[in-house]
């Protein structure tokens, strides 16, 4: 493995405090040093013989992202998405760890397949892969999955993500048994039966669409039981995808009462309301789904005021057959990775957040929720880095994703700020 320096960039490491003009020296894929931009041309060059420069003049250099919630859909839905369609997607996106959801088939309940999915990863992935296992086996609610062995065999937490563990004495012990092995519990937090047969937010837009909808309760009653849970059992809790005004609320006052309480939200909850449904296109249908603006405000303010921990993409790739259909038939859920960066940027142009506290919701907040020693470039720090333009406008073409699928609402959207270079352990995996 060479040594590879990347000059003349702006290097934002929030966690380690640095936004300026730096070098970063990488060898045998780890950050071997910082230097001052421009050290490295005045006599302090690399020894080794595989020296390769990339100049980041104008371009913003960073840890590479931590995406906290993505399906991968290896194994059984290989139609939608791969390993390495997935990675690859994560690649562009400036990703260069992606935690993957349980909901695959078989359901990742068991150690062989958390193994399957490592292997996989290892041979075709291009990006670190740290699957999540299921709380229940088949996510079907009845019985809890092994999870020492799921965190023997490499899980980072447990989640029924794409389904409510709907008993709440099951989630109580599931909440037990997981802090037994150290192991956040991650909620979807939608109640089954509020949301039932529903397929958008439940409001003037539903109604005036013909559509059934959820209402913010749905989100709101599980969140507060698993918080309550999570007091009653000290378990650390993760709420995926808040997408309400009170459920950012919710979170906000465990956090002042010391619990150990988390939450992400996802780029397109920020961006979009309920309005983008109002042309039936089913790539607005996602889980939860879009709500209102009263609500959109809310889920800024809480990234703004740190009671968001981190933003998530929710990747959930979907074949033509699932999105080309009437609204009600149409599966929940769009792909996410290789928009995040724009849309999150949005909000630094904005001015709603800096770009500094974008990078940290993507990096380093993002993989201290599972304990990851991932998201920053200290020295000795694996070599995981994303170079990108924070400036350069472009169009989003959903038939250009590295992903398998394409189903994205922001399809033809205008945006700002793409991804360059992604480099993984040192290896650069991803040029545009």
């Amino acid at each position: 493995m060479g040594t590879l320096l990347i000059t003349n960039g702006t290097l934002i490491d929030p966690k380690n405090k640095k936004n300026g003009k730096w070098d970063l020296l990488i060898e045998n894929g780890v950050v071997k040093d910082i230097l001052k931009s421009g050290s490295v041309g005045a006599g302090l060059k690399p020894a080794h013989k595989n020296f390769q420069v990339i100049d980041a003049k104008g371009l913003v250099v960073a840890p590479g992202f931590v995406d906290l919630h993505t399906h991968l859909r290896e194994p059984g839905f290989e139609y939608k998405e791969t390993i390495e369609t997935g990675t690859a997607s994560a690649a562009a996106g400036g990703f260069t760890s992606v935690c993957c959801m349980a909901n695959t088939n078989p359901v990742n309940d068991q150690a062989s397949i958390t193994q399957y999915i490592l292997k996989q990863a290892k041979e075709k992935g291009l990006v670190n892969v740290f699957p999540i296992g299921a709380v229940t086996k088949g996510l079907e609610g009845k019985e809890l999955s092994l999870m020492g062995e799921l965190k023997k065999a490499g899980c980072v937490a447990v989640s029924d993500d794409g389904k409510t563990v709907r008993n709440a004495q099951l989630m109580r012990l599931a909440m037990e048994y997981a802090r037994s092995f150290d192991l956040p519990v991650i909620t979807h937090a939608i109640d089954p039966d509020l949301a039932e047969r529903g397929v958008m937010s439940e409001g003037s837009m539903s109604t005036s669409l013909g559509l059934r909808g959820i209402p913010n309760e749905a989100e709101d009653i599980i969140i507060a039981r698993d918080i309550y849970l999570a007091q009653l059992t000290g378990a650390r809790l993760h709420v995926a995808h808040v997408a309400t005004r009170e459920g950012v609320e919710l979170v906000a006052k465990a956090k002042k009462k010391g619990l150990s309480i988390t939450c992400e939200v996802t780029p397109h909850h920020f961006t979009l309301t309920d309005d983008a449904v109002s042309g039936y296109d089913t790539n607005t249908k996602m889980a939860p789904p879009l709500r209102s603006e009263e609500d959109r405000r809310a889920l800024i303010e809480g990234l703004r005021d740190g009671t968001i921990d981190a933003i998530a993409t929710d990747h959930a790739p979907h074949a033509l057959i699932d999105k080309e259909v009437e609204y009600d038939c149409a599966c929940f859920g769009i792909v996410g990775l290789e928009t995040a960066l724009a849309l999150s940027l949005k909000l630094v142009e904005s001015k709603k957040l800096k770009i500094e506290d974008v990078i940290s919701l993507l990096t380093w907040k993002a993989a201290s929720i599972v304990g990851l020693r991932k998201g920053d470039l200290a020295v000795g720090a694996d070599a995981d880095v994303v170079i990108f333009d924070p400036n350069q406008a472009w169009t989003v073409q959903a038939s250009a994703f590295q992903s398998k699928s394409k189903n994205s609402p922001f399809d033809g959207m205008k945006v700002k700020g793409r991804v360059k270079t992604t480099i993984v352990s040192g290896k650069i995996v991803y040029t545009m």
